[in-house]
């Protein structure tokens, strides 16, 4: 059985750096949705049209990550899964293709999260997104936490274990 390795965090947080940890670990293919969106639309889409074009690319990611769990091969969605519908969606697109979910939560203080996405806005490395200030304190409002037994289900990484 395949398992579907789903990263739930905040932007900055070190999902994308755990995510390619991970995938050589394991191994596992790895989709990072950010890396997607700029290959596709650059690195800063309109905003009047990034819902449209985030939608459209985690279709298809998830179309291809279907194909491959099907074939019992380990995927890893670097997502974010913010809401708990997504986080509860993901759950049944796994277990629908017979793979196991497994969600890992990456955490660490929203002032270092701040501070990371500053610094990767400023300098532009492939696969990011443009996110300036004002775009970092909205995105802020449209996540939402882990619920008592989402987090007894859910491997927490911290801070610490990202820096080592």
């Amino acid at each position: 059985m395949a398992t579907l390795h789903l990263l739930h965090g905040f932007t900055g947080a070190g999902k994308t750096t755990f995510a390619r940890k991970l995938e050589h670990d394991l191994p596992a293919v790895r989709f990072t949705l950010d890396e997607w969106m700029v290959r596709l639309y650059g690195h800063n889409p309109p905003e009047a049209c990034f819902v449209d074009y985030s939608k459209r690319v985690t279709d298809l990611i998830w179309h291809v990550a279907t194909q491959l769990l099907e074939v019992e091969q380990d995927v890893i969605l670097d997502f974010g899964f913010w809401s708990r519908a997504s986080r509860d969606n993901a759950r049944s697109l796994a277990q629908a293709v017979n793979a196991a979910p497994k969600f890992y939560c990456i955490s660490c203080s929203e002032k270092l999260m701040k501070e990371r996405v500053m610094k990767r806005s400023s300098k532009l490395p492939k696969g990011a997104l443009v996110i300036d200030s004002n775009a970092f304190d909205l995105l802020t409002y449209s996540r939402s936490a882990l619920n008592p037994l989402e987090k007894m289900n859910h491997t927490l990484l911290s801070l610490l274990l990202l820096n080592r």
